[in-house]
């Protein structure tokens, strides 16, 4: 980054911190009505700026923030998180750290306890089934088309209805009542989806990199890990595989469209074997040096490359049937809430508005909060609402962005908004 001859702080950095400092400042109606709709590359003025501030200020921020790309992500959710993160960070508004990971693996973690906790409820839970349609009259849900494993058919009718479907898959609904019982949830179909795909790589000693997420900022594929057993409370080698496994690297990948360093291909363009020696490659090539050897071949017991990555091996193109949620400018006016024009039906999922502007497993969680609360309300019921947790704004700001408040409906900028030094040496 750029250093004055005098060695005084770097411009850039103190430029990345007066971006931060307006976005934290920022009203709720300059958020959403200025920054949702400015890219987080332009909000950081990327262009114009050294490789090193594009790297590590303006793509790599938004790595930890899954598969966001800042060329398109609206500032909205990129600074909201990074935001959340820092105050996380700094002890304020979380009890816990923010980077907080499961003690075992999700299954045993949370989906299985929480299965066990439904049917302890009463609820039976069919798996197999798909939706095929749903029959609509006026604006209530009459019923649901489904096709079963066996392949039969059969119409479930129920009082009420929560569409917790995949955004990716809603589409083909929308054609058959879904768009009937509400005409808004077309503009679901605007929002853009691409790969974020975990790969494992089970090893043979333990290997904590690091207590937390490592981001690899220089690596064309956009990976970040976690070594799992130092957080999972069993016995590791005991508990998984067939003895000789004592650690589980966990990788995200979220670039696939980048040539990588070993083949000189992208992720789609390789086969699954090639994907796992790429990632290797590039991990080792982050990690290692002249002194330290932290992933070496000796180190590696197998690899698991998530399934719904298809055709990687052929015939045919690659596919992904778990796309992910990219928040794009503009992306916030196409999501839907979770009350829908339907009297009867409900919306939940990574996409629905929630206060958790991110397609995670928080965000999910949120607007499944949200779907509940308003089926209760719908229905009269004197169950206690579920608590659906806002992000976290100190009181010491308050004033601040009152007063931005009032200068954004002036139609004035922020009144700490400068354009960049690197502007002026233009």
């Amino acid at each position: 980054m750029r250093l004055g001859a005098e060695g005084e702080l770097n411009e850039e950095l103190l430029y990345f911190a007066n971006r931060m400092l307006v976005y934290m400042t920022s009203s709720t109606e300059r958020r959403l009505g200025q920054w949702e709709q400015t890219s987080w590359w332009d909000f950081t003025a990327a262009d114009g700026a050294s490789e090193e501030y594009r790297k590590v200020c303006v793509v790599g921020a938004t790595r930890t923030v899954v598969a966001a790309r800042a060329e398109v992500c609206s500032t909205y959710t990129i600074g909201g998180f990074l935001e959340a993160f820092g105050y996380g960070f700094l002890g304020r508004g979380e009890v816990q750290a923010a980077d907080r990971v499961l003690n075992a693996p999700t299954s045993a973690a949370w989906i299985d306890p929480w299965v066990r906790h439904l049917e302890t409820l009463g609820v039976r839970l069919e798996l197999g089934w798909r939706v095929e349609r749903l029959t609509v009259r006026g604006r209530t849900v009459t019923g649901a088309i489904l096709r079963g494993p066996d392949g039969g058919q059969r119409e479930l009718t129920a009082d009420w209805y929560v569409c917790a479907l995949p955004v990716d898959r809603i589409g083909a609904l929308l054609e058959r009542g879904l768009a009937e019982a509400d005409p808004e949830l077309k503009r679901t179909t605007g929002l853009r989806m691409d790969w974020m795909v975990g790969l494992q790589f089970y090893l043979t000693e333990p290997t904590p990199i690091t207590r937390g997420h490592v981001i690899y900022q220089d690596s064309p594929w956009a990976p970040t890990s976690i070594s799992q057993a130092q957080f999972w409370d069993t016995d590791f080698r005991a508990t998984y595989g067939d003895g000789r496994v004592a650690d589980c690297l966990s990788v995200d990948i979220s670039s696939w469209d980048t040539p990588g360093i070993l083949y000189g291909k992208p992720a789609r363009d390789c086969t699954r074997a090639e994907v796992a020696a790429e990632v290797w490659a590039q991990l080792a090539d982050a990690l290692n040096d002249n002194h330290r050897q932290t992933l070496h071949e000796g180190l590696l017991h197998s690899w698991h490359l998530d399934p719904a990555v298809k055709n990687l091996d052929g015939p045919g193109e690659a596919t992904n049937d778990e796309p992910l949620l990219i928040n794009t400018t503009g992306s916030w006016a196409l999501r839907p809430r979770a009350v829908t024009a339907a009297g009867n039906l409900f919306m939940a999922g990574d996409f629905v508005r929630c206060p958790v502007n991110l397609a995670t497993m928080e965000g999910a969680n949120q607007s499944g909060r949200a779907a509940a609360n308003a089926l209760l309300e719908a229905d009269g019921h004197p169950a206690e609402p579920a608590v659906v947790h806002a992000l976290y704004e100190p009181e010491e700001l308050r004033r601040l962005k009152e007063v931005d408040a009032e200068l954004y409906r002036q139609g004035r900028a922020h009144i700490l908004d400068t354009p960049p030094p690197w502007a002026h040496a233009r």
